[in-house]
Formats: structure tokens, sequence, C-alpha cells
């Protein structure tokens, strides 16, 4: 069947169609508009005509909060790689390049919000106080995550691609109708619900955008209004794959297809990302639905300490962005505005330091759990096959016992 004679939709070409299509364009927007961007990589700030309003929002204080952030994963960030790399942990996964993106949209959100993260948001954790010592009882493999989630609202890390996106559209579902409840029950007593309006916020790759679980994520999601914000950061390599091979428009272009917004923004400015967030948020918690943020940013390390990115990129591509660092972007505009002097640069080193020597020391004073605890804590009840490999796994072991004893004896004999 040649192209001039596939078959047309049933509103094709008439006016349903047409206004359908126009509301469409209406409510999403060019879908080239341009990419949001506040902060220039030489520090000096911009205007939106949407943004900028959110942006007023800061103070210097927050300005230096944010900058005290991404410094600090960023100290975090060596610490753990050299943790590795000693035989401390037996993986990880860097984020440096990534601070402005996971600060930005971090610092975004409330309290009340949930968070899904993937493996690498070390900074979005940050913003949420989770003790970063925490983080690394899954990667030493002692632990299964490390911390609560109900303590913090942000969840377990997720190391399948891309499993989290449902979740999260199950999760954000799960609060819609909650507060429809709460709100049906307040006007019932003549009141307003107690609890504050809440939404989810999920965060994927360039390269999990291309599983199914995303797709279907964002078809629920719109379907049903979900109060979530999807969350990509465009990192630029799915390990070896450039996102040129993911993707043949920017990602944030997707969101059209599903019938709510998309923008990209320059996730290396950490007061867009914080604005079109904090927008994105906002929306979501009043009611009107999903949002996607492509957060265009750049892996500067490998992806992961059993990765080594010199065999697929070239060092001139990982130079050009070192130019659009965000640690150097922010510190340009506070110094030049007057916001922040030596003295507060010095004390963030410190601090930086002083979070690395406790990491460290966290790390170091890890217990390994006996094994037997993985059988317990396999079902909550007693179960038989449990117990048949418990018995399985005391017998093989006992063998190795049986082996050593008589190495010892012969070593003692031969004395």
């Amino acid at each position: 069947m040649g192209a001039t004679h596939l078959p047309s939709t049933e509103f094709d070409g008439t006016e349903m169609d047409d206004q359908r299509e126009a509301a469409a364009e209406a409510r999403l927007g060019d879908p080239a508009e341009p990419m949001v961007q506040l902060l220039a990589p030489d520090g000096t700030l911009g205007t939106d005509p949407v943004y900028s309003e959110y942006a007023k929002r800061l103070d210097p204080e927050k300005l230096r909060g944010f900058y005290a952030d991404m410094a600090k994963i960023r100290r975090f960030d060596v610490e753990a790689t050299a943790l590795q790399r000693q035989g401390q942990l037996a993986l990880w996964v860097p984020l440096t390049g990534q601070e402005a993106a996971q600060i930005g949209s971090g610092r975004a959100s409330q309290p009340q919000d949930y968070i899904f993260p993937t493996y690498r948001e070390h900074g979005v954790a940050l913003t949420r106080n989770v003790d970063l010592a925490e983080l690394l009882r899954q990667f030493r493999g002692v632990s299964n995550g490390g911390w609560n989630p109900k303590d913090t609202n942000f969840h377990l890390y997720t190391l399948v691609l891309a499993a989290q996106t449902p979740h999260a559209v199950g999760y954000a579902m799960g609060i819609q109708r909650d507060q429809k409840l709460a709100a049906a029950a307040a006007a019932e007593a003549g009141g307003q619900p107690a609890e504050p309006k809440a939404a989810v916020v999920v965060y994927f790759g360039d390269g999990a955008s291309s599983e199914g679980d995303v797709h279907e994520s964002m078809v629920f999601a719109s379907s049903y209004n979900a109060p979530v914000v999807f969350f990509c950061q465009n990192n630029h390599w799915a390990i070896s794959v450039p996102s040129s091979v993911q993707t043949r428009i920017p990602l944030a272009n997707r969101a059209k297809g599903y019938g709510f917004p998309g923008i990209r923004v320059d996730g290396n400015d950490v007061i867009a990302v914080h604005a079109v967030t904090e927008w994105a948020l906002e929306r979501a918690r009043e009611g009107h639905g999903p949002v996607l943020i492509e957060a265009f940013t750049y892996r500067v390390g490998a992806h992961t300490t059993a990765d080594d990115p010199t065999k697929y990129r070239e060092s001139a591509e990982e130079t050009l962005w070192r130019a659009k660092d965000p640690l150097e972007r922010l510190e340009k505009y506070l110094r030049a505005e007057g916001l922040a002097d030596d003295a507060f640069f010095e004390q963030v080193r410190a601090d930086g330091d002083e979070l690395a020597a406790y990491v460290r020391r966290t790390t170091h004073d890890l217990e390994t759990p006996d094994i037997r605890t993985a059988f317990a804590n396999t079902y909550v009840e007693a179960h038989p096959l449990v117990a048949e490999e418990l018995a399985w796994f005391e017998e093989y072991s006992a063998g190795f016992a049986d082996q050593a004893e008589p190495a010892e004896a012969e070593t003692g004999a031969s004395r």
C-alpha cells in the first residue's frame, strides 16, 4: 500500500479534527520552542517571559544554598569514586556535570511531594535530607536500599532502567484519589483539607526514555491527568550510545504526543531548572496534569566506575561541556553580583571536606550482614522452600570447614 493510500482517521480533515489540533497547539505550544536558559555560561542572568517570575523568588541565601549543595554533592561524588577504587564499594555511579539539574529540581519540590529516583540522583537525595552515607550501603552490597523512604519521601534507588516510571504514575494516581477523598470529607465537614496538595517527580535518563515503561507511564499519566512531573536528565550518553541514536528530535517534544507540555531546559543552569520544575510542580499539584522536563546536561565522567568513556567519545566533547560547568557558572554570578565572597567559597570547600571525611569513616565502619538474613527476609513468615534452600546452604558451607581441618592438621604435623 503506498503512502497516498494510507487509511485516514475518522475525523481527519474535518472541522472537529481542526479544532482539536488548534486547541492542542494553543495549550502545548510550538514543539520547536527553544531551550529555557536564564543563567548563561558566562554568569550573566537573562530573562524569560514565564520563568523569570519564578527566578525572582530566589533570594541571595537560596542562591548561595544552591552553590553549596552543588559543591557538596560534587565533593561527595569524588569521595565515593575514590572509595570504590580502593575496594570499599562494589560499584559507583558518578554524577559530576549534572549537579544543577539535580539540585535545581530537588530544591523546587516540597516535603509532601514524593520523589522516584534512578540510581544517579545523589544530588536530589541531598535536597531531600537523605543521609548521603546511607546511599553507599547499596553500592557496598550490604543493603537492598539504605534508608526508609517514608522518612523523606525519597524512594529507594531503582537499578532497572525506567522501572520506577510506572511506579511513580501509580503513586501519583493514588495521591490524586486521596486528595479527592480528603476534599470531599472536608467539604462535608465545612472546612478545608488539612494536608497540602502533593505531586510526584520521577527521574530517568535519555537512555531509559527508549524503554517501553516510559511510554506506558506517560499514556497512563495523560489519560488520568496524574499529578506527576517526568524529569529526564539528558546527559547525552546511555553508557556508550549517544542520545542522537535514542531520538531524532528533542526528547521534550515527545510530550505533545501524549497531550501534555514538554519543556527543554538548560540542565547546567540551576536557576532555570529550579524555575521550570517549580512551575511544573505547581501545575501538577493544582490538578492540571503531567509535565515532561528535559534537562539538557552532560555526564562529564564515566557511566559507572566499571565504564571507560574514552573508548566511545572524544575528549574534545568533554572539554566543550566542562566550559559549561554548573558550579563555575553560578560562582561567576554570585561574585559579579556581590552575593558571595572568598570566605563563603572557602567555607563551602571546608564543609565538603568534612562531609567526605564523614562518608569515608562511615563506609569503613559498615559491617557485612550475615547472609542468613537474606533467607530470613525473603518472606514475612517461614516458607518451606526457603528453609530447604537454607539447609542446603548450611551443608554446602560446612563442606568448606571439613576441607580446612585436614589442611590445618598437615601444617601442624610438618612443624
